[in-house]
């Protein structure tokens, strides 16, 4: 059954807004007038089409809704409890929006269970909506389906989109201190540089003394900030354009991922990061029936480094010509050892989604370490450079005073 955006004027002639489900148009307007309200006007819900592929239909699928992962968390459980209590999928879709207060999930939701209503099984309902529901959440939904266990699937695709969720925002309130540390230290050198020290500098220049080395490079420094920062700061940006967009080549983003993988301190976080990403996402799909091959396919696709990803492309290659896991992943190189015993012992005991949600969980604690390390000493090494930056310009301000006092004495 289709949904219908409406709207109506009361009673009292207010305008009212909301979603109703109806064999037509005018079938839903009987039901306003039925709940004594005046339709005013009443269109299909746009479903985002994503099954051709010209230009419009790509622009329009860019400007499709999308739900945040603290969302589809939520909706993914409410999910599960609901299909794990014995309701229908349909009925679940119709509580799950009723239950939301936002009125863009509830229009997704309602135009998803229009789909569930033509026939169509969950996962192919939800693919209307690939910004909302990307593929690992949609091909976990169809072997939920398939294997028969949608309830335990939809648990785990919860408990995925919780952790992702708890392990990003644990990361932005790290960086919370330093960030305003950093601009806060930023704005200070400009103040004192851009109005301080030239005010200074009029008093020493009347006095005709020569000024201190230290003096003179912080003036220096000053009459830069002064005449050039603006231009400085343009350039900094322009710069940072110019990365981005040279990132967008597909083989200077090759090299720049493949030296991230290599290079000091930036490769553990890398690597970790991303192989705890394909590790975890693998361990959902096989745990939920998805061949390996497909969800090596899969996993691949989240893994962000793209150097990595085109190695994870050559491992699904090699599984598909006979392979085990652990051999197409030790052929890269890149996969840590611990990793790939433990895959070998999941692959002889049978247990390999298990094996790899252990390595997932070891591998994203010891990139949230190091990460929460690198953020500790991040807040210390700010106060030292602005109490360093602060010092030198002050020393630079007192050293022509205390010659000058000096020379009088």
């Amino acid at each position: 059954m289709p949904a219908f955006d409406y709207q109506a004027l009361d009673a009292r002639g207010r305008q009212k807004k909301g979603l109703l489900e109806g064999d037509s148009a005018r079938q839903v307007r009987q039901m306003l007038r039925d709940q004594g309200l005046a339709p005013t006007s009443v269109t299909l819900t746009r479903q985002g089409d994503g099954e051709t592929g010209s230009g419009s239909d790509f622009l329009s699928s860019f400007f499709q809704p999308a739900l945040s992962v603290s969302e589809r968390a939520l909706i993914t459980r409410q999910l599960a409890t609901l299909i794990a209590a014995g309701l229908p999928i349909e009925e679940s879709l119709l509580a799950v929006s009723r239950q939301t207060e936002m009125p863009k999930t509830q229009k997704m939701l309602a135009t998803v269970r229009a789909r569930v209503l033509e026939g169509y099984s969950l996962a192919r309902s939800l693919e209307i909506y690939p910004r909302a529901f990307p593929d690992l959440f949609r091909a976990t939904v169809a072997a939920g389906e398939s294997s028969g266990h949608l309830d335990a699937v939809l648990n785990q695709l919860a408990d995925f989109s919780e952790a992702q969720y708890e392990s990003a925002m644990r990361v932005q309130q790290a960086l919370v201190y330093p960030v305003i540390l950093f601009v806060l230290t930023l704005l200070i050198l400009a103040g004192l540089l851009g109005y301080v020290v030239p005010d200074i500098v009029t008093v020493f220049a009347d006095t005709g003394q020569a000024l201190p080395a230290l003096t003179q490079a912080v003036i220096a420094a000053s009459d830069f900030v002064a005449g050039y920062g603006w231009l400085v700061g343009l350039g900094l940006v322009g710069f940072s354009l110019l990365i981005r967009q040279l990132l967008l080549v597909e083989q200077n983003r090759l090299k720049y991922d493949r030296f991230l993988l290599k290079a000091p301190l930036f490769a553990k976080m890398s690597r970790g990061r991303n192989i705890a990403q394909f590790a975890s996402t693998l361990s959902i799909l096989t745990a939920s029936g998805v061949p390996l091959v497909e969800a090596m396919k899969i996993a691949g696709e989240v893994v962000s480094n793209t150097w990595l990803r085109t190695e994870v492309v050559r491992a699904t290659l090699r599984v598909s010509e006979g392979s085990s896991l652990q051999a197409a992943l030790q052929t890269s190189g890149y996969f840590p050892p611990m990793m790939l015993y433990m895959i070998a012992s999941g692959e002889s005991s049978g247990e390999l989604d298990s094996m790899l949600a252990r390595v997932a969980r070891y591998l994203q604690q010891d990139v949230e370490s190091l990460l929460a390390t690198l953020l500790s000493l991040i807040g210390p090494l700010m106060l030292i450079i602005m109490g360093g930056a602060v010092f030198t310009i002050v020393m630079a301000i007192l050293l022509p005073i205390i010659n000058l006092n000096q020379l009088v004495g």
